[in-house]
C-alpha cells in the first residue's frame, strides 16, 4: 500500500520552477510539457516540511551552520542504507554537487591537468572542467544488449596518461541509470591507485534504487580507495530538494578533506544556508518511509513507459534504468538528428534532453523525466508517440 499520493496534482507553474517556468528561456516555447531537468513534481516529505515551518516560523534568519546533528544524520543515513560507516568528521557540506564538483577540480589539478570522463554523462562534468581550464579525456561507455558497461582497457589507457590527474565517476550513472557493482568500482579504484589519479564519485543518485539494485559507495571498499576518493552526495534528488541548496562531500583524507575546504573558502563558501540545513537534517533522519513508498512509485512508472514504447512506439529503445528517475531513451533508428528530433517533440509539445547535450556518445538519444505523476507520465509518451510518427 502506498503510503504517500505520489499522483497528486501539483501546479508548479508561477513557482520559480525552473523546469516549469523557463521553458520559454530554453526550448523558444511556454506550450511544452516539460519532463527534462532532473527535479520531480512531488512534494516532499511531510516530516521536511514540518522542519522547514519550524525553521521559518522562528522568525531569526542570522548566519546559520549545519551543525553535528546535521553531520551525524548523514553518517546514519549512510550507515543504513548503504551499510556505510563513516565518521561524521569526514561530512563537508556544500551548497551542491556541481558547484562540489568544480571546486574539487580547483583542489585536486592544476591548469592544463587532465580530468578523465565517461560518456555519455551528466553534462557539467563537461561543463565544470572545461570551465576550469582542465583538458577533458573521454573513456566512452559500451552501450551492449541495453546496458553500459566500462570499457576497463580505454580506462586504464586513460588514467595511466601522466597529465591525468582526476577521474569523475557518475554512480549511479546519469543518463543512462547504471548501478555499477562492486567490482566494477573496485577495479576503478584499483586503477586510480595504480596510477595517482583522485577518484571523485559523484552518487548523488545513490538512493533511487529501483528493481532490488544495490548501490556500493566506492569509497567503502577499502581503506586504500577511500584515501583517494572524494564521495559527493545530497538530498536533492532523493527527497526533490535541489532548491534549497545542500549537499555533503565525504573525504576520509584529511590532507584532501583540508585542501577541498581551502578552496570552498576561497570562493566565500563556508556552511549550508539555514533552510537547507534544517530540511537535509530532517530528510535523512526521517525520510526513509516517503523513499521507500517513492520508489515503488517509480518502477509503475518505468514499468509503464517500457510497455508504453514497446507496443506503441517500437522504433525507439529504452534503456532500462537501475537508479533515477530519469529514461534514456535511444531513438537513434529514426535515423533523424537531435535537432530534428528536438524540433519534432516541440512540435509536438514536449520538452525533453536532447541527448548530444552528455557527449557525442549520447548524439540520437533523449532523456525524460517520469519523477510525476501516472497523468503527467501518459500525456509525455501520447507527445512522444505523435512526434515520432511525424519523423517516421
Amino acid at each position: 500500500m502506498q503510503l504517500f499520493d505520489f499522483n497528486k496534482h501539483i501546479d508548479r507553474r508561477n513557482s520559480g520552477s525552473v523546469k516549469w517556468d523557463m521553458t520559454k528561456e530554453f526550448f523558444g516555447t511556454d506550450e511544452v510539457l516539460p519532463m527534462w531537468v532532473a527535479d520531480m513534481d512531488f512534494e516532499a516529505p511531510p516530516e521536511v516540511i514540518a522542519a522547514l515551518q519550524t525553521r521559518i516560523t522562528h522568525g531569526v534568519y542570522g548566519y546559520s551552520a549545519a551543525g553535528q546533528s546535521a553531520r551525524e544524520s548523514v553518517a546514519g543515513w549512510m550507515k543504513t542504507r548503504h551499510s556505510w560507516e563513516i565518521d561524521p568528521e569526514w561530512i563537508v557540506f556544500s551548497p551542491g554537487v556541481v558547484s562540489s564538483i568544480s571546486m574539487a577540480i580547483q583542489a585536486y589539478t592544476n591548469p592544463g591537468d587532465t580530468v578523465v570522463v565517461q560518456p555519455p554523462v551528466y553534462t557539467p562534468f563537461f561543463d565544470m572542467t572545461k570551465e576550469n581550464g582542465r583538458k577533458i579525456a573521454e573513456n566512452p561507455l559500451l552501450l551492449k544488449n541495453g546496458v553500459y558497461d566500462i570499457d576497463f582497457d580505454n580506462l586504464e589507457q586513460k588514467l595511466s596518461h601522466p597529465e591525468a590527474k582526476l577521474f569523475l565517476l557518475c554512480s549511479p550513472h546519469n543518463p543512462g541509470g547504471r548501478v555499477w557493482t562492486a567490482a566494477e568500482l573496485s577495479r576503478i579504484g584499483k586503477l586510480c591507485i595504480q596510477h595517482d589519479v583522485i577518484l571523485i564519485s559523484d552518487e548523488i543518485h545513490s538512493d533511487l534504487l529501483l528493481f532490488g539494485k544495490k548501490h556500493t559507495p566506492a569509497a567503502s571498499l577499502s581503506d586504500s580507495i577511500a584515501d583517494i576518493c572524494i564521495t559527493f552526495a545530497a538530498p536533492s534528488k532523493t527527497f526533490n530538494l535541489a532548491g534549497l541548496q545542500a549537499s555533503e562531500a565525504i573525504i576520509k583524507k584529511k590532507e584532501l578533506r583540508t585542501a577541498f575546504s581551502a578552496v570552498q573558502h576561497k570562493n566565500g563558501i563556508f556552511t549550508l544556508n539555514a533552510a537547507g540545513a534544517a530540511a537535509l537534517e530532517s530528510a535523512y533522519t526521517y525520510g526513509a518511509k516517503w523513499l521507500d513508498s517513492l520508489l515503488v512509485h517509480l518502477q509503475q512508472n518505468v514499468l509503464f513507459a517500457e510497455k508504453y514504447l514497446t507496443s506503441r512506439i517500437p522504433a525507439l529503445t529504452l534503456v532500462k534504468p537501475h537508479s533515477t528517475y530519469l529514461l534514456w531513451i535511444d531513438c537513434r533508428a529514426l535515423k533523424s538528428s537531435d535537432a530534428e528530433i528536438k524540433r519534432a517533440l516541440l512540435k509536438n509539445g514536449l520538452a525533453l534532453e536532447s541527448g548530444e547535450k552528455f557527449g557525442a556518445e549520447g548524439r540520437g538519444f533523449v532523456r525524460m523525466n517520469i519523477g510525476c505523476s501516472l497523468t503527467t507520465l501518459k500525456e509525455g509518451l501520447k507527445r512522444l508517440e505523435n512526434a515520432v510518427s511525424n519523423l517516421s
